[in-house]
């Protein structure tokens, strides 16, 4: 539980009082949620209570946590030129030449086996076409259309799709165009700004040069240039919310600003300023009408302008308690997900708006576990951060081995690896030989035992130089392990059905 770790019961049940402490206070009576329950009150709607009002504010955090996530990456990716981590414009396809590294910040839990291509859709003035190459069917590849929802709404490459070349139709949710002709397929995105994350499989660093021919066969561009047609009016420019802290890692610092008091008055969080912001652009589903309902009555929804700062007091207080709260069951959430095997956390957490179908928590904790996670069909990901007895992992005082038996390699047509992330951050660590994880092209390098299994040494220093090729530089501190396996077989041995499968990860050991 992350408050329990981070903080202690102690502090929790502080927390809590500080804040109920509050709620007799004396505050603004025209706040949003004030607002909210007069309009409601015309209708003859009662308005929620204190108590009700923190349960709201938790469902929404849940609900929502997805989309805030989502709309803070592409802040930085696509918005905020001054970020640190700015790739391209909209609608303009971005290559990376590399595999990233401990200085990529922006998304949790990054993938470092396959070089990234990325392309982030505007799609209100006009569709998008993508164009892959043929690409050698011994070369894994995929383009995961996710949208503003962190939906996995469709998939082009190597599995999906097949290798040969071909034009792919990228549609907003609003859109009721005809199929031009030499269009493969339409895909369709649940919100009006989507993600195209291409993976391109990696053999080794000399192969770079080869994945950038393929990258270079990617292509992106608006619907009337495919057409050689004069484009549509420009969509208007938004209103971008600056982007803040508590919008990237709202569980650590909503703690924080309960320490930071301020003539009782909480100091700002703007979670749902920047949820009423995303909501805009995304239409709601039909699983969505109840909790866009039970938002709306405390002022929250597309539109809207929920202004955390301008809240009352008590209004303040049952926000931040609800936000604590939804943060502390996500958290829950991603520790039980799927199924414990061996000390791997084996689950399907990832897909379309069918795949959720209003599972909100589920949502939220595919998200903040490790978010643009693949459907299962496409990749899985055992993860841990236990032993198999649940003893934590620990860099700082432990030394680990996980053994592979002789062809009982994790079963995949594409490949598999072992990444290695800190345990506090879930970023990748910086180390003495800049490598971050283990993956099966690797294997002709590393040494085998006598067995023929292959043992991966995980520590913080070298396991010594003639066992180096199989070391996996860990953390100072907590460890957190993530393996990937792309595209799993579906035959047995097989990881698939999630949780089911007659292939399952090997436990982790410590070193005594």
């Amino acid at each position: 539980m992350m408050y329990k770790s981070r903080n202690g019961l102690g502090k929790w049940a502080l927390s809590a009082m500080l804040v109920v402490s509050l709620v007799a206070g004396c505050g603004k009576k025209d706040d949003a949620i004030s607002q909210a329950a007069k309009q409601d009150a015309a209708k003859g709607i009662p308005a929620p209570g204190i108590a009700e009002v923190k349960a709201i504010a938790e469902e929404g955090f849940i609900y929502g946590l997805p989309v805030v996530m989502n709309y803070a990456v592409m802040y930085e990716y696509v918005i905020d030129r001054n970020s640190g981590q700015w790739k391209m414009p909209f609608n303009t396809l971005h290559n990376e030449h590399r595999v990233y590294t401990y200085q990529d910040t922006a998304v949790i839990t990054p993938n470092s086996d396959t070089p990234y291509s990325m392309l982030w859709m505007d799609l209100r003035a006009e569709p998008m076409v993508i164009s892959v190459p043929s690409v050698d069917k011994k070369r894994y590849y995929s383009v995961m259309l996710n949208d503003g929802n962190t939906f996995n709404y469709g998939y082009i490459g190597s599995r999906a799709t097949g290798s040969d070349a071909g034009d792919y139709l990228i549609v907003g949710p609003g859109w009721q165009g005809e199929t031009p002709a030499g269009i493969k397929k339409v895909l369709r995105s649940s919100t009006e700004f989507s993600a195209a994350i291409f993976r391109t499989q990696l053999f080794d660093a000399k192969d770079m040069p080869n994945v950038e021919q393929v990258q270079a066969g990617y292509k992106a561009q608006p619907l009337s240039a495919y057409l050689k047609q004069p484009p549509p009016p420009a969509a208007p420019t938004p209103d971008w919310p600056t982007l803040g802290k508590d919008a990237v890692k709202p569980r650590n610092d909503l703690v924080d600003a309960i320490d930071k008091l301020e003539n009782k008055i909480f100091v700002t969080t703007e979670f749902f300023d920047y949820l009423d912001f995303a909501l805009q652009f995304a239409p709601a589903g039909p699983e969505e009408h109840a909790i866009r309902a039970r938002l709306a009555t405390i002022g929250i929804g597309p539109g809207k302008k929920f202004a955390f700062k301008d809240l009352s007091a008590e209004h303040k207080a049952a926000i931040l308690l609800g936000l604590m709260e939804g943060s502390r069951k996500v958290d829950e959430a991603v520790a039980a997900m799927g199924k414990s095997i061996n000390g791997w956390r084996v689950a399907s957490a990832f897909g379309d708006r069918a795949f959720y179908n209003g599972n909100w928590l589920l949502r939220a904790a595919a998200a903040r576990a490790g978010i643009y996670g693949n459907d299962a069909v496409e990749a899985m990901y055992p993860m841990t951060k236990k032993l198999a007895d649940g003893t934590e992992l620990d860099g700082a005082r432990h030394k680990y081995t996980l053994t592979f038996a002789k062809d009982q390699y994790p079963p995949v047509n594409a490949f598999w690896s072992v990444t290695m992330y800190d345990g506090k951050t879930q970023l990748l660590i910086k180390n003495p030989i800049d490598r971050y994880l283990i993956n099966s092209p690797m294997l002709p390098s590393m040494k085998k035992n006598k067995d023929g299994s292959v043992t991966i040494y995980i520590q913080k220093d070298s396991p010594g130089k003639d066992k180096e090729s199989n070391w996996l530089p860990a953390p100072d501190g907590p460890i957190y392990l993530a393996m990937r396996l792309y595209w799993p077989k579906t035959e047995p041995p097989s990881i698939l059905p999630p949780g089911e499968g007659t292939w399952q990860p090997p436990a982790l050991v410590e070193v005594q």
